[in-house]
């Protein structure tokens, strides 16, 4: 089923559907009429010579340059020529379709004043395949994400790039290839495609689903971890953190509940110390953290989605034009920054729970690096470094971008939220992330081969997996194969549905 787009109610889920798996999309009705009403609104202002910014003025600094009947239309042409300024590589691909579907549910409101025909073009590429080409770097996340937009932009007027049917194109032949006309640009048409922060909350929304789903792995290496470890599972009791009152954390440790279900240290079979270290008995107050943390970013995200986003944005029935600044970035780039801190902290407990496995002093019995050999072998003592090198690099990734405001425009843009680097940044880190708790899920395989009791039926589930490519380190080899394979498998959730189909799914919040 098609995802309508009203304006209102486009969701997370929505936005990785159509960004990744090509979900189709359909303009709502109500909206079109809400966009063709704006538009008329606008072209009587027009008419009228009424002063508007960024219709008959320049832009920015050049906000006071009043722009005659000849200029207005040529200046959305320059407008987008001088806006596409990014540089690099181009962005990935589900990054931009997610950036056009946020946009085009922008238009959706009514506020924004383009031609109906823009919107409709956007979402014609969404279901035809045809994604610009854009520079990955370059916008400050303030007037919107203006230099990644405008290289969109082009493509109304038939130019830039665009990807199609696996080749890279130009923007005139991958929109004759996919049958959809060139719309041009005419007053109003060029700011309304470009403005507001669509690529960074594009690329925030993957991120949230991603970083759902890679907690809940953590917290099945964490549950491995324990029963390798001989961990006291009763700090993982429903009632001690419903006392306190985090969710996250009620959440989380219902989760690693749930995958040790069964196991020698919930019975009782096993003996196990009165109290463990930290990094094994305070796992759901860490990962709770985080799980509320993220509830609030998905929560900050999805309102942006269903915003408008637009400057000035254009009131069609109260007949007013009211110029503003939400075009902002920050209320989106700062939960996006502090989630990707927040996943750097879960990766830091991941390595201190692998510190305990590999160290013969805190690992209660397992050989030294988890090898028989010790001593001839190593073991997996070099995976420790590797897991240690991608954290540092995710701490140094952890600094906020939400603070680096440089002022740019001559002054007139003396804020800026820099959201495009919180946004690239936690998007690495979100993939480091699937390294290092790659590591940690193949040396708690290696500690369960060294233990002789039974463990939980989600714990033997995910051991199983990692199991179909890591083969047990009777003697050293090189590790780097095993390194990447786990980082792809983590990448590919294959643990977490296999652990949920055999357990029940695992909590989110």
């Amino acid at each position: 089923m098609a995802i309508v787009l009203t304006g209102n109610d486009l969701t997370i889920e929505n936005i990785e559907a159509v960004a990744r798996r090509g979900e189709k999309v359909e303009l709502d009705g109500g909206a079109l009429e809400r966009i063709k009403a704006c538009r008329a609104f606008i072209e009587e202002r027009i008419d009228a010579h009424e002063i508007m910014y960024g219709v008959n003025t320049g832009i920015g600094e050049f906000s006071e340059v009043v722009l005659d009947d000849d200029q207005v239309q040529e200046f959305q042409k320059y407008l987008i020529y001088n806006h596409a300024a990014g540089i690099g590589d181009p962005a990935p691909v589900e990054h931009i379709r997610a950036a056009m579907l946020l946009r085009a549910n922008v238009h959706a409101h009514g506020n924004s004043a383009c031609r109906p025909e823009i919107t409709e073009t956007l979402v014609a590429m969404l279901n035809r395949g045809v994604t610009p080409v854009v520079c990955e770097k370059g916008s400050v996340g303030a007037c919107g994400d203006l230099a990644p937009m405008s290289q969109i932009a082009l493509l109304m007027m038939g130019e830039g790039e665009a990807f199609y049917q696996g080749q890279r194109l130009s923007g005139a032949k991958a929109l004759e290839m996919a049958g959809i006309p060139v719309p041009g640009l005419m007053a109003r048409d060029g700011l309304a495609t470009i403005n507001g922060s669509n690529v960074l909350t594009g690329i925030g929304a993957l991120a949230v689903f991603d970083a759902e789903r890679w907690l809940k792995q953590a917290e099945i290496a964490a549950a491995m971890s324990l029963e390798a470890l001989k961990a006291n599972m009763r700090p993982y009791d429903q009632r001690l953190h419903e006392a306190r009152g985090f969710q996250g954390a009620v959440t989380s440790a219902a989760n690693i509940r749930k995958v040790v279900d069964g196991s020698d240290l919930i019975t009782g079979k096993e003996k196990v110390k009165v109290q463990d270290a930290y990094s094994m008995r305070s796992t759901p107050q860490v990962v709770g953290a985080a799980r509320d943390q993220l509830r609030w970013t998905r929560s900050q995200i999805e309102v942006e989605a269903n915003g408008v986003g637009d400057n000035p944005i254009f009131f069609a029935e109260d007949k007013v034009v009211i110029s503003g600044a939400n075009f902002q970035g920050t209320p989106v780039s700062l939960p996006i920054d502090t989630l990707g801190a927040a996943i750097t902290m879960v990766c830091v407990m991941s390595e201190r729970r692998l510190n305990r496995l590999t160290n013969p002093a805190l690992s209660v019995g397992l050989p030294p690096f988890l090898t028989k050999g010790a001593g001839m072998f190593s073991g997996l003592m070099l995976s420790q470094y590797t897991a240690d090198m991608q954290i540092v690099e995710q701490k140094i990734l952890s600094a906020p971008a939400f603070i680096q405001s440089i002022p740019a425009a001559a002054d007139q843009e003396d804020f800026v939220s820099m959201g495009m680097n919180s946004s690239l940044k936690t998007r690495q880190i979100l993939d480091t992330a699937c390294g290092v708790l790659g590591i940690e899920l193949m040396a708690a395989a290696q500690g369960l081969d060294l233990r002789d009791y039974s463990f939980g039926r989600g714990t033997q589930a995910a051991h199983a997996v990692v199991r179909k490519y890591v083969d047990f380190l009777e003697i050293d080899r090189p590790l780097h194969r095993d390194h990447n394979a786990m980082m792809k498998l983590v990448a590919s959730r294959e643990i977490l549905d296999t652990v949920e189909a055999e357990v029940g799914a695992l909590g989110t919040y």
